[in-house]
């Protein structure tokens, strides 16, 4: 494979959409660091309903400051406590402004980067540094919940994880600040009739040819 010099790609996408397994091969196959937006969220989320901080902002600022993606990530943090609870503090906007710049600090010593979430290509890389490509990631709402059911181990009903993915994307579509989109340039990826391996393919077209 060719050698990238610079290669900066967004993921946006709906709960359960297959953006975060998209964005974990795509950085396989193309050696890019990769960023998981909803990670930092569900971290946030896990703090708060653990500790239970009268001032979340603060105490979230203070955390972040302490600890690295890496850790972050080798955590468990796909309870569907966590995912009841991240939506609503994702919509206040001092704590997204504590993530953003979390993100930010990484994407600017980094071009050769994935990152994925829901306001990616429309905030954290619509300028300086700006995506070389977009994809907005879209599955059908049955497809989508059997999916996270079996990532949860069949321990919820399955009509209630499909309630909590509508839900979810419901507010995050709504919500005032950095609100899910697909900007103009996205290219949308459906991944209800796709393996992982055709999702692969398809996005490796659109890259190789601006590598």
């Amino acid at each position: 494979m060719k050698r990238i010099k610079k290669l900066i790609i967004a993921c946006d996408g709906e709960s359960a959409s297959g953006k975060s397994t998209a964005a974990k091969l795509v950085s396989k196959k193309y050696r890019l660091l990769l960023i998981n937006s909803g990670l930092l969220y569900r971290y946030s989320s896990k703090l708060i309903i653990k500790h239970k901080p009268k001032n979340q902002v603060n105490f979230l600022g203070n955390r972040f400051k302490k600890i690295s993606y890496r850790k972050i990530a080798n955590q468990n943090l796909h309870s569907q406590e966590i995912s009841n609870h991240v939506a609503n503090l994702a919509k206040n906007k001092k704590i997204r402004q504590i993530v953003n710049n979390f993100q930010k600090k990484i994407i600017r010593n980094n071009n050769k980067i994935c990152v994925e979430g829901r306001d990616i290509a429309s905030k954290i890389l619509s300028k300086k540094p700006k995506y070389d490509l977009a994809f907005y990631f879209k599955c059908n709402l049955d497809v989508a919940g059997y999916r996270r059911w079996i990532d949860l181990k069949k321990k919820i009903p399955l009509n209630e994880v499909k309630k909590s993915l509508k839900k979810r994307t419901q507010i995050d579509k709504k919500r005032k600040n950095s609100p899910l989109i697909k900007v103009k340039d996205a290219i949308l990826i459906r991944t209800d009739k796709l393996s992982k391996n055709q999702v692969l393919s398809k996005m490796s077209k659109y890259i190789d040819r601006i590598i």
